[in-house]
């Protein structure tokens, strides 16, 4: 059955995620739970090790089994879940109707294959196209991700293009079914500052203009407040902080949240104000903490932090957090 138009195009509900290891199970994605509305652009970030990239790994099935698997939870996309889906079902959605623009191109893209070749694999893949067809499609789609000279650069390799041109080939893949969803996993790491923002601007116009949702994965937070309206802020496998960009950048509610936005340099912030880094390192999966996973590292932390787990509840509309304290009451006070 088709979900009406008003309900989200992807739902992941209490979606959990484990890799075996010598120490037992290690949950790289506990209990997550979040949505994307249709021609939404969602952004998930957090610290490298938080479980964005198993996350979005997780929606599609990619997760290499042995060592991962997922364990429970639910993925809702279009009315139908993907967990559900036989092996020859679930490849029909990848690179169809949900892409993925992986983190680094150059070692995604395989380096003996010409660039048309991987830009045209999923139509391929997906669609009944001839030869002379496939390559016309491979050269307007590079003409569309602004790549110069397609017809010519249609027949180059990867390592004939720059970072910034190949990363513009992996929107171009991505985009060759006209997918509903986008995932991009840190879609400008390694990038220089101009092409970063070369490919977010080209990538926030693809979605506008197809009407694709987006999902964007980064710890940047400055490109979270330019491209996302909703936000889902990561720590140690779970969402500990939900909001529209708005209500995240304007009151954060959660000590990560709080710390993340002080580590990061601000154009309009006085420049004799130091930038102030989250002391400590995230914790160690295989022995996680009891409690918050994030008392270890809060100057918030309070003796209900260390012995209970607090759940992800609404403080506003809209605007969720998973916190025993609330850091924007006067000391002592709770929300």
């Amino acid at each position: 059955m088709r979900p009406s138009e008003g309900a989200p195009l992807l739902e992941v509900r209490g979606l959990v995620t484990e890799f075996g290891s010598g120490a037992g199970a290690v949950r790289a994605v506990d209990g997550v739970s979040f949505d994307v509305r249709r021609g939404e652009t969602v952004a998930i970030v957090g610290e490298s090790g938080s479980g964005k990239s198993v996350t979005a790994m997780s929606i599609l099935r990619l997760i290499p089994s042995p060592p991962g698997r997922i364990v429970a939870g639910t993925v809702m996309f279009d009315g139908v879940d993907l967990l559900t889906l036989e092996e020859a079902e679930i490849r029909q959605v990848r690179g169809n109707r949900i892409s993925m623009i992986f983190q680094e191109p150059m070692t995604s893209l395989n380096p003996v294959l010409t660039i048309g070749r991987q830009v045209g694999e999923p139509i391929e893949v997906h669609e009944d196209v001839g030869t002379r067809s496939l390559r016309q499609r491979c050269v307007d789609l590079l003409r569309g991700v602004r790549v110069p000279d397609p017809e010519v650069r249609v027949d180059a390799y990867p390592h004939q293009f720059s970072g910034g041109m190949r990363q513009r080939a992996m929107i171009a893949m991505s985009l060759a079914c006209a997918p509903r969803l986008i995932i991009a996993d840190e879609p400008t790491t390694a990038l220089d500052v101009t092409v970063q923002a070369q490919v977010l601007e080209l990538l926030r116009k693809v979605s506008r203009d197809t009407g694709s949702s987006l999902i964007l994965i980064t710890h940047d937070l400055g490109v979270v407040a330019r491209y996302a309206q909703r936000v889902n802020v990561m720590y140690a496998g779970r969402i500990v902080e939900r909001g529209t960009a708005r209500q995240i950048y304007k009151m954060p509610r959660h000590p990560y949240t709080m710390g993340l936005m002080a580590s990061v340099p601000r154009l309009d912030a006085d420049t004799s104000v130091r930038l102030v880094p989250i002391e400590g390192q995230p914790p160690d999966l295989s022995a996680r903490p009891t409690g918050c996973p994030f008392h270890p590292r809060c100057a918030y932390a309070e003796a209900r932090c260390r012995a209970e787990d607090p759940p992800l509840e609404e403080v506003a509309a809209e605007h969720w957090r998973a916190c025993w304290v609330d850091p924007n009451a006067p000391r002592g006070g709770h929300a």
